[in-house]
């Protein structure tokens, strides 16, 4: 099944005229020699495979008043996203256009089409259809009313409310399920690769969602231990031994859900230059605080004004030191990161009858107003 995605990758000119029905095909290609996300489907929450609607850019263009600029919901490296309400159904949705510039986006466009249109599970945001006309290449998701994680920690508007620590815990476990699927569900297993804060959407319940999976692959199968690829991803959320190989495992997603736990408990981001020298990359930055347990309420984000259960506190940052772990060996299988944070989600801290805790500032630069 490699080889069909190898393919795609070395045909820049046929990728770039791809129609509907090539697509199409492909995923049934796909759906036939790999079976994907068919394993143990009716015991995850996985709702079978749904084909995926064919949009015209007519249809889309109208959606969003033509994209129309107060209908902007975001721009990324591979295009913009625009909040849009379908003629036929009424359903306001999410619309990706994907820049038509350069090879990238069309592959990652296939590989995220060929992906959404066979994984389903209640954590991975959901693929309503594309289109594919002409060079037109765009995306349609269901919208998440709340965003991204990223808008709630690091880019708080004064219309949002700060998250407490029982959402945050909340985002946390669901977001370890989506990954548990994607790892031990799906048939062969999914590498995700780009986990981040902006990747993680949010339902009007604050129920987490992963989504935008262009950079995806599958895993290794039978007694292979890696899949060998061109180094991709977001500095800070790569894991060290990816980045010096370029051989990937199931072990790199845990390293970056490490470091998407580490700014759920610190608020701060990954990679910040604007902090000082020591602290501009979170893991380098945590590393040495997770050795002293008495410093541990330094690495509490200020903006929980100490409502936190100091007990869950220890045992989040020991969660988020193992899955950083250096060695890939070392650290832990997303299953169990799973039902510790199905724990931790379970005890519901009461900021009525439990204690504020104090939090212990030390030498660190001061957040400034960008960073809330």
């Amino acid at each position: 099944m490699g080889c069909f995605l190898c393919s795609v990758k070395s045909k820049k000119k046929q990728i770039g005229k791809f129609s509907a029905h090539q697509i199409s095909s492909s995923v049934e290609k796909f759906k036939v020699n790999t079976s994907l996300g068919e394993k143990d489907s009716s015991r995850n929450g996985g709702s079978g495979h749904i084909a995926a609607h064919t949009f015209t850019f007519r249809e889309l263009a109208a959606a969003t008043k033509y994209f129309r600029a107060d209908c902007l919901l975001g721009e990324g490296g591979f295009g913009r996203v625009y909040k849009g309400q379908l003629e036929r159904t009424n359903q306001v949705v999410a619309i990706k256009q994907l820049d038509r510039n350069g090879l990238q986006g069309n592959r990652e466009f296939l590989v995220e089409v060929l992906m959404l249109s066979l994984l389903h599970h209640p954590h991975l945001v959901n693929l309503i259809g594309y289109c594919a006309d002409g060079d037109q290449r765009l995306l349609v998701y269901e919208f998440m009313p709340l965003g991204s994680l990223e808008d709630h920690l690091h880019e708080l508007s004064p219309d949002k409310r700060r998250l407490d620590w029982n959402t945050r815990m909340k985002i946390a476990a669901g977001a370890a399920k989506g990954l548990e699927y994607l790892h031990d569900k799906a048939n062969p297993p999914v590498i995700y690769r780009d986990l981040k804060c902006s990747n993680i959407l949010l339902d009007e319940d604050y129920n987490p969602k992963l989504s935008d999976f262009g950079l995806a692959k599958l895993g290794p199968v039978g007694d292979k231990t890696h899949v060998s690829t061109r180094v991709m991803g977001t500095y800070g959320y790569c894991a060290p031994e990816y980045a010096m190989t370029g051989q990937l495992t199931l072990k790199f997603d845990v390293y970056s859900f490490g470091v998407v736990l580490l700014e759920i408990i610190t608020g701060r981001r990954a990679i910040d230059t604007s902090r000082a020298a020591g602290e501009q990359n979170l893991v380098a930055w945590a590393r040495p605080l997770f050795k002293d347990r008495r410093k541990f309420s330094q690495m509490a984000d200020p903006e929980l004004q100490g409502q936190y259960p100091v007990r869950g506190l220890y045992q989040a940052l020991a969660v988020a030191a193992m899955c950083v772990q250096e060695q890939p060996n070392m650290r832990p299988l997303i299953a169990d990161v799973v039902t510790a944070l199905n724990y931790l989600a379970s005890q519901k801290y009461n900021s009525g009858t439990q204690p504020v805790q104090r939090h212990h500032t030390g030498p660190s630069t001061p957040r400034t107003r960008r960073d809330l």
